[in-house]
């Protein structure tokens, strides 16, 4: 198998002035013309990186937080954040500019998947990019997380059907028929629809989507729909130039102020037009919302399914969007929010928040070294009124088994006096684990109890960390308690580096909170050496289990 790449990786800028044909009614750029866009932007980076031809594989959720008028400029970034075998992550982002006022918003922050296909259809292994800035080392640790979403969406998706079927959802006695907001509309693939290599682009495709989609809102709406959001597209087989191409768009759902479109994308050559056999290649879910001429939000009405399909995808449709809005609330968590729920639609999205914030925090410039004993170091960061914490140990001990031992929380009241009591909740998989925990009491006050998520990551390279993430989270099982007082963490854990055969570094973070700031205040002041007491026995710990392995 080649081994294929550019050693600096894929990144593209692309710059398009929104003209009157690009767009729709009401002067704006049309959603479909933006997608075909920004597909060729991160179709050009993802050549860039394999040197060869590439084909969309799946564009993740996309949401468009500002519309582009006509006479703005639209400015796209591509760029490779990590490359898996044959495939790669690119990210883009979109911004549009003002030419008058020089005013640059953002309009979408989206990840795309796009396969190496070289000519001959022979396999290719792709470099791994060159990572030049902090930036890009955030991207590529992330790009495995949002990888791990990706596949196990069907699941979470699954589960949460299973539980949208018990409930009766219909309430409307005047709810309008499905049937009637059904489209069908067929396009004929030409060469300008294509890659040099006859692929149709995936970016026309989606437009096409778009534009079928966005006329069956409008059979219900009565007014023109404004495209917010698209679930995952993804792509299940290729197309070619000469093939036909028939979507089929339907309302599924309702809800107050959005519609959910499903889009199937079948094609078609020649002989399989004749026997109508049809080949599956997409199929998509958008959403859409309608406003008035002084730019409110209408209502839509609601709908009734009249097939068994037409029920499976009713039910379908609220299962992902209390997936797209779990997803919403979590990675715009912020400092004033309560810990995140810990429920069957959220809980990728929970666990990837949780690694984020810890890559973060690491990677965050403006540390500055308060103390400094033997083997420990201690760090600080202050950025407004948040402090965080760095604790760096030098063991010798070989890093997995100290991140075996270190992402253990039931080892941790053996080394950490804070913890008084530890138990596990939930063993979720053997990557992650619900902890709930008690510390010690502080002079005239509660003891207070923590209910934490442990997230646990191996790295993919020797160059990268082992990870071990913290962060509260909220159980229905498990509420407050009058003996104790809940608490939060915000941001915790450990980055485990190995250095040699027979030793590693160990980096304990914490982003301080109102409940973790009493076990800290004092150390800070200068007026104990709990933290250094506390590495060292983490030290001792590590030392003295790894010696027996």
């Amino acid at each position: 198998m080649e081994r294929r790449g550019a050693a600096a990786g894929g990144g593209v800028r692309v710059c398009q002035a929104v003209l009157p044909a690009h767009a729709n009614h009401r002067g704006e750029l049309s959603a479909g013309q933006l997608l075909k866009w920004m597909d060729a932007a991160a179709c050009l980076a993802a050549e860039k990186h394999a040197g060869v031809s590439c084909v969309t594989a799946s564009m993740d959720d996309i949401q468009f937080e500002e519309a582009a008028r006509v006479g703005q400029i639209i400015s796209i970034k591509a760029k490779v954040n990590r490359a898996f075998k044959t495939s790669m992550e690119v990210g883009i982002k979109v911004t549009v500019q003002d030419v008058l006022t020089n005013v640059e918003k953002i309009v979408s922050v989206a990840y795309a998947t796009y396969v190496a296909k070289p000519v001959g259809g022979g396999k290719i292994e792709l470099e791994p990019v060159n990572l030049l800035s902090t930036e890009d080392h955030l991207e590529h640790t992330l790009a495995i997380e949002r990888r791990r979403i990706r596949l196990g969406y069907e699941q979470v998706f699954q589960n949460l059907m299973q539980e949208s079927n018990k409930e009766d959802t219909f309430e409307e006695e005047d709810a309008v028929s499905t049937d009637l907001t059904h489209v069908q509309s067929i396009e004929l693939v030409q060469p300008p629809h294509a890659n040099h290599h006859g692929n149709t682009f995936g970016g026309q495709i989606m437009a096409w989507m778009e534009t079928v989609a966005s006329i069956s809102a409008s059979r219900l709406c009565h007014s023109y729909p404004i495209l917010k959001s698209v679930n995952m597209f993804k792509f299940w087989g290729p197309s070619v130039v000469g093939d036909r191409l028939v979507f089929n768009a339907i309302v599924n759902n309702t809800f107050q102020t959005s519609v959910e479109v499903g889009v199937r994308v079948e094609a078609y050559n020649c002989e399989e037009w004749i026997k109508d056999q049809a080949r599956h290649i997409n199929s998509a879910f958008l959403i859409f919302n309608t406003v008035n001429d002084k730019g409110e939000l209408l209502t839509f009405p609601g709908i009734k399914p009249t097939t068994k399909d037409g029920m499976r995808q009713y039910h379908g449709a609220i299962a992902r969007r209390r997936i797209r809005l779990a997803r919403k609330c979590i990675l715009s968590a912020n400092e004033d929010k309560p810990s995140d729920p810990w429920e069957t639609s959220n809980q990728a999205y929970v666990s990837y928040s949780n690694i984020a914030a810890l890559t973060h925090l690491a990677a965050k410039p403006g540390w500055e070294i308060t103390s400094t004993l033997n083997d420990i170091k201690i760090w600080t960061h202050e950025e407004g009124d948040v402090l965080s914490l760095k604790v760096e140990m030098q063991v010798q001990i070989l890093s997995h088994l100290a991140f075996s031992l270190l992402s253990d929380f039931t080892f941790r009241q053996q080394w950490d006096k804070h913890f008084l009591t530890c138990e596990v909740l939930q063993a979720v998989n053997e990557d992650e684990k619900i902890y709930y925990v008690t510390s010690p009491p502080m002079t005239d006050h509660k003891p207070r109890d923590f209910v934490i998520l442990v997230s646990q990551r191996q790295p993919c390279k020797p160059s990268e960390p082992y990870i071990v993430a913290v962060k509260s989270v909220t159980l229905m099982s498990m509420p407050p308690s009058s003996e104790y007082c809940r608490s939060e963490i915000l941001c915790a854990g450990f980055q485990i580096y190995g250095d040699s055969n027979s030793s590693c570094t160990v980096c304990y973070f914490n982003q301080v909170t109102s409940g973790v700031m009493p076990y800290l205040a004092a150390n800070l002041t200068g007026s104990s050496k709990s933290i250094e007491d506390t590495a060292l026995e983490c030290i001792k710990f590590l030392e003295l289990k790894g010696s027996k392995y």
